[in-house]
């Protein structure tokens, strides 16, 4: 079935300031959207959607741009391209309508999936257990036979609509070169520096600011730690037959609490920040569900903390029940939260890696109207 065309209004919006931008070409070497832009003169829906998940919302185009509001062109270049971004996250997401429910309800939807969840983790926690440590409160088979397909259904999803992004916006087969590229660019999160070093305007408006950067790749590694720490206990429990509970020194607290400590920091920073941006320059329509899944990326790694500290103690069947919540929460809704944006940013810095190596054309070619 063919996706829905996204709203003609945001995209016309959309192409009129990009072709003001084109023509101006002032803030060229500001980050990669704009060297993008500069490569075509004729942008179809398809090429809109790969600029605005090329954007990173550092905003110093905006504060450097002459042609805002009171000018009569009135760009707000970060905006419309925030809001084709979350257009395009709702109309590629599977199973379709759930990506834009969420962007417009997140934190209530986020809420009473955490309770439901921490009250059935809890009501199985009052069973007898199998095992030592927090598997006597929740079986280890019992604890697979729940995240596994937790886990894998979101990967199935991300795959589907990662598709549907990669078609519309004309990829091609994917090289090693153009992983390296687009990966240099995520690990560094290169994009975020406005492209010339100087971090971005995000919160100081015409001051420049790494704050956001740096809390950016705290999440970032964070997450990556506590995966990492995950996959560690994963192989101690099946390559060595070592169970859970581990001590202090073995990688998966070596990795997880240094990660959950990083994801605490960096979603506390985000939201702070976020209170103190102009909401103009995103997408106030998914305010809520942005806020909603810093919220719980950041809860779910207080909670993994806080279990560590009360091990051993009465506490910890409630503290499970609770971080297993945040952990399901989170892993269910990632296909229509904000966490999707990595993988289509990547996506988009795939396919910028493809125009600039010049195996592939800049125009997508997708829905010119």
């Amino acid at each position: 079935m063919p996706l829905a065309e996204p709203a003609f209004d945001i995209f016309a919006e959309a192409r009129r300031q990009v072709e003001i931008c084109n023509a101006c070409r002032y803030c060229e070497g500001y980050c990669q959207v704009f060297p993008a832009i500069t490569r075509q003169t004729a942008f179809a829906s398809g090429d809109l959607t790969q600029l605005a998940n090329l954007c990173h919302n550092c905003r110093g185009c905006y504060y450097a741009c002459q042609y805002t509001a009171p000018h009569e062109f009135a760009l707000n270049l970060p905006g419309v391209l925030s809001d084709i971004r979350s257009d395009s996250w709702s109309r590629f997401a599977w199973p379709t309508g759930f990506a834009g429910l969420f962007q417009r309800s997140g934190a209530g939807i986020a809420l009473a999936l955490v309770v439901a969840l921490a009250l059935l983790f809890a009501a199985i926690a009052a069973l007898p257990g199998e095992g030592a440590g927090f598997y006597a409160w929740l079986g280890h088979n019992a604890m697979v036979a729940i995240f596994a397909p937790a886990f894998l259904f979101p990967i199935a999803a991300l795959a589907i609509g990662i598709r549907r992004y990669w078609r519309e916006v004309g990829g091609k087969p994917v090289v090693w070169r153009d992983l390296a590229d687009a990966g240099a660019a995520v690990a560094q999160l290169r994009n975020l520096s406005g492209g010339q070093g100087q971090g971005c305007n995000f919160e100081e408006e015409e001051r420049y600011s790494d704050q956001r950067r740096w809390l950016h790749q705290a999440v970032m590694y964070g997450f990556l730690l506590c995966f990492l720490s995950t996959c560690s206990a994963t192989l101690y429990h099946y390559l060595f037959d070592w169970s859970a509970p581990y001590p202090w020194w073995t990688l998966p607290k070596l990795l997880g609490v240094p990660g959950g400590i990083l994801l605490v920091v960096g979603t506390a920073g985000l939201g702070w920040l976020k209170t103190r941006a102009d909401p103009a320059l995103g997408s106030p329509a998914n305010w809520n569900g942005e806020m909603a899944f810093i919220l719980l990326l950041g809860l779910t790694g207080l909670t993994g903390l806080v279990l560590y500290a009360v091990t051993g103690t009465a506490a910890v069947g409630s503290i499970l029940a609770l971080h297993l919540g945040c952990v399901l929460a989170l892993f269910l809704l990632t296909p229509y939260s904000k966490m999707a944006h990595g993988f289509y940013r990547m996506a988009a810095l795939v396919r910028d890696a493809q125009v600039k190596s010049g195996r592939v054309p800049a125009s997508s070619g997708q829905a010119r109207r």
